[in-house]
């Protein structure tokens, strides 16, 4: 375990901010992991997954602990399932590529989502109509406070849109080590019902899809819509999709009739900010060297050495517009550091 000082992060986030730490670690095992977390050397501490959801803003003074636990196992299975265990380090997509590679269904639909397998049940990941939870089973995470291992079951994680309890009351209190996942083996329930999937499917030329085939659509729709990080700077959807009231829609209805909706519960529907944005007039719009993305109005972009702040001042100048042009609150889906 090697301690590195005044590393730039532009490496480790999918942004490609470049703010650099005063102190860096990668760590590859739990008992280092929990070491490096004992220090009292190093008091100001940023745990640092696949950075693909978090804008950088300034530099940090103090130790990134970059966490980069690998390894992919089968806990047990039967006939119709499987638990897999993934460790927090793995690349999120290349997990669901393995998944699929061993017909292991359930997170065809979240190919192509950037991050680590760690990060995902914070954020409860969710793409075309199947969220983490959906699969999940349990995580383990390393208490901040007692350095020592707990288990996490479905119920313990509060999951909600985008939510869970480690963006809550579990706020910065644990480092989730390893995911348990539940996937069928046979039989797979294909979600292909959501978005363009199924136009895909049949622009493939499919007409009885496998969950290889999903992914695969889904793949082709991202791609078509989301930048490349490696290529263009950015951390995929940048702000929530907003749940409103019946009544707040209704009242837009009269001036807006082609606004998309998707029913939450008799009181509540979902609007696509993406759809929000675009009609505030953001859609492609670029300052410099940041901007929108134009064919995704979801994702703010870093087109060439952006700073951080500038991109921020962005996002917030989008929710100040639709807030006015629709009194609609969007909120933003990364963190902001």
């Amino acid at each position: 375990m090697h301690i590195q000082n005044n590393i730039s992060l532009k490496p480790y986030n999918t942004f490609g901010i470049d703010v650099n730490a005063k102190h860096f670690v990668s760590v590859s095992n739990v008992d280092d992991l929990k070491q490096i977390l004992s220090s009292k050397n190093y008091p100001n501490k940023l745990v640092l997954g696949g950075g693909s959801n978090m804008l950088l803003t300034k530099d940090f003074d103090g130790l990134v602990i970059h966490i980069n636990l690998k390894g992919i196992s089968i806990i047990s299975e039967n006939d119709n399932t499987v638990i897999v265990k993934a460790n927090a380090g793995e690349n999120w997509h290349n997990f669901v590529l393995w998944c699929i590679e061993n017909d292991y269904g359930g997170i065809e639909n979240l190919s192509l989502i950037p991050g680590n397998v760690g990060t995902a049940p914070i954020q409860n990941i969710g793409a075309y109509g199947v969220e983490l939870k959906d699969v999940f089973e349990s995580c383990e995470a390393i208490s901040l406070e007692t350095k020592s291992l707990q288990s996490f079951s479905k119920s313990d994680c509060s999951f909600g849109y985008r939510n869970s309890i480690f963006k809550q009351k579990a706020k910065g209190k644990y480092i989730i080590t390893s995911v348990y996942f539940k996937l069928s083996k046979q039989n797979h329930n294909l979600n292909i019902n959501y978005g363009a999937i199924s136009s895909e499917l049949n622009m493939m030329k499919v007409s009885h899809p496998t969950i290889q085939d999903v992914s695969k659509a889904v793949i082709s729709i991202r791609e078509s819509k989301l930048p490349n990080p490696k290529e263009i700077g950015n951390s995929g959807s940048f702000f929530k999709n907003p749940v409103i009231s019946k009544t707040l829609f209704n009242t837009l209805l009269e001036n807006f009739e082609d606004i998309p909706s998707y029913p939450v519960s008799k009181q509540e529907v979902k609007v696509p900010a993406g759809w929000l944005i675009e009609k505030a007039g953001f859609k492609g719009k670029r300052f410099r060297n940041y901007g929108v993305h134009k064919n995704q109005a979801l994702v703010l972009v870093n087109y060439d050495d952006a700073k951080g702040i500038d991109i921020l001042n962005l996002s917030k100048l989008i929710q100040k517009t639709v807030h006015r042009l629709f009194g609609i609150s969007i909120e933003a889906e990364v963190n902001i550091l």
